[in-house]
């Protein structure tokens, strides 16, 4: 009994996979189909089955049975498979594999679905030995994005650079590679003239309409100008898009990533705050969110945060990433782990490298940190990857390493303010250059007055020199512009250090009343509490002794655990 083609076809296109599956599975075994006189059948049936293998994520069993077709089709007489080309050509149809209506086999087709399957396994390697064996001439647009992201995974830029060249020339609106030129180093005018040779076929109307091309073109030059760390120009393209496009989720996103890697936190978690009211169940940059809300001590929405995500979709690795942030102060190890799993669901993931950068710093692993920094910089060399980098090599006491970083930073961001203070934090790693280290602070603060961390540094190189007045003197001045948590726990600090307790209480308050879950306001006012009482704060306490007795058996809870 013959099983009807287009009943199983109708299951795909409405999306109900698993009964697809199923009749598949009577297709390809009908005795209506002979295998021997009906081969090209034989293929056919076999890629309804291996669609819906595809989109029910089987994609070892797809690949299996992808091959099988192929198979197959070598078998159909040469004329058949000619006839068979001739009219897929003119029938237009699409290669996804989740195009379901197959007519013909397309030998080309089926590699794309095996090399679709096999990079949704990460098996980059084997779908790009696939994708290379479909023409150039044969590539569509889809195959042609495919392909630019295995080569750009593989490492081989050149090949992903045209690639994504040849997506541009297809549809100007392709919004990924537009992201991936700029950050490959393509130039805005490079991107831009790409759009001119869109045939007029692919859209729907030419792409010279001014108003049409307009925003796209300010788009392309935003994303080269974060590409290039050049964040202010970039904001202000953004801004100008925002004005185009109010409440654009993706823009919205975009700014708050920038302005979290320059730290302007305040504005960044404004921006995804935002982001969250208009659409709830967004993951995108939400491990950045978590991030700042780390920085802001804000615990109870970092939990509530962290909820939300694991309720939306676990699999991600920003989920990861944020999970990673809020353990951090539980349990590092738990923490490394959970950054270590978001780089294993996407090994270009770019947080995830940073994160344990972080982790390991404060693990007393410097070297390990080095490794993770530069994996984050290989995929983008921005801001923060350049911080870690360079607080590792201090951390391993290899100053001209870290200066050499450094000076790499200050070529890719010349006017940078926090380029310039990482330069000071190097030469305030040894003695001999603090002098060095605060003409880099100055000219910080001279090119960003508003910069506190730059003020902080120099503040901590004025009570190492012994200039506790001046470091004083600097914070209130500062004091006077911003209501800052972490300005008023830095003079608390100071004051703490020069033994003026009533006035370091004083702060350690103030920054409470601003922010509630300040970790170090909270530890330092402790301390201070120990101290006004005549208690020495670094003895250990009665129960940390017990606690200490009782390694092996932590140990043994841990192991149950």
């Amino acid at each position: 009994m013959e099983i009807p083609k287009d009943q199983i076809t109708t299951l795909l296109d409405h999306g109900l996979y698993s009964s697809a599956q199923m009749l598949g599975c009577f297709l390809v075994s009908s005795s209506a189909v002979n295998a021997e006189t009906s081969p090209h059948l034989k293929a056919e049936n076999l890629i309804l089955l291996g669609d819906a293998l595809f989109r029910e994520r089987e994609y070892r069993r797809a690949i299996h049975t992808y091959k099988q077709a192929l198979q197959y089709y070598k078998i159909v007489p040469k004329q058949n498979s000619t006839s068979s080309r001739s009219s897929l050509s003119t029938s237009n149809r699409s290669s996804s594999p989740n195009s379901f209506n197959v007519s013909t086999i397309n030998e080309s087709e089926v590699k794309y679905k095996i090399a679709s399957c096999l990079f949704a396994l990460s098996e980059i390697k084997a779908a790009l030995v696939e994708m290379e064996g479909i023409p150039s001439k044969a590539r569509n647009l889809q195959m042609s994005l495919l392909m630019a992201k295995l080569y750009r995974n593989s490492r081989h830029n050149r090949g992903a650079v045209a690639c994504y060249k040849e997506c541009l020339r297809h549809c100007p609106f392709v919004i990924e590679a537009i992201t991936a030129l700029a950050e490959l180093g393509a130039t805005a005018k490079d991107i831009i003239s790409l759009f001119a040779q869109t045939p007029n076929r692919s859209v729907k109307a030419p792409f010279d309409h001014i108003d049409s091309s307009r925003w796209l073109q300010r788009y392309v030059e935003a994303q080269c100008c974060i590409a290039s760390n050049d964040y202010k120009g970039g904001l202000e393209h953004f801004a100008e898009l925002l004005q185009r496009f109010p409440n654009n989720i993706h823009i919205l996103l975009e700014i708050a990533k920038v302005e979290a890697i320059i730290g302007k936190n305040d504005d960044a978690i404004m921006n995804f705050e935002k982001v969250r009211l208009i659409d709830p169940y967004i993951v995108t940059y939400m491990d950045e969110y978590a991030l700042l809300l780390k920085l802001k001590c804000d615990y109870p929405k970092l939990n509530q945060l962290v909820h939300d995500l694991l309720s939306i979709d676990s699999t991600r690795p920003e989920v990861f990433v944020a999970l990673s942030v809020l353990w951090e102060r539980k349990d590092e190890r738990a923490a490394l782990s959970y950054a270590e799993k978001s780089i294993r669901i996407d090994e270009r993931h770019i947080p995830g490298y940073i994160m344990k950068g972080n982790l390991l710093i404060s693990m007393k692993r410097p070297e390990a940190a080095v490794i993770a920094f530069r994996l984050a910089q290989e995929l983008r060399p921005d801001l923060r990857s350049y911080q870690g980098l360079v607080h590792s090599y201090i951390a391993s006491l290899k100053v001209k390493e870290a200066l050499y970083a450094a000076r790499g930073a200050m070529k890719t961001m010349p006017q940078s303010a926090k380029v310039l203070k990482l330069v000071g934090d190097v030469h305030a790693s040894n003695a001999g250059g603090r002098e060095k280290a605060k003409k880099f602070y100055e000219s910080a603060l001279r090119l960003e007055p508003g910069y506190l961390g730059a003020a902080f540094a120099l503040a901590e190189l004025h009570v190492i020199e012994g200039r506790n007045g001046d470091a004083v003197s600097l914070l209130e001045r500062y004091l006077k512009d911003w209501a800052d948590d972490s300005l008023h726990v830095k003079l608390a600090q100071v004051f703490a250090s020069t033994n003026m307790l009533q006035e370091a209480l004083s702060h350690y308050e103030a920054a409470l009343r601003i922010n509630s879950q300040n970790e170090a306001a909270k530890k330092g006012l402790e301390r201070l509490e120990k101290q006004m009482k005549g208690v020495d704060p670094d003895a250990p306490e009665e129960d940390e002794e017990n606690e200490a007795e009782d390694v092996d058996g932590d140990q043994e809870e841990a192991e149950l655990l």
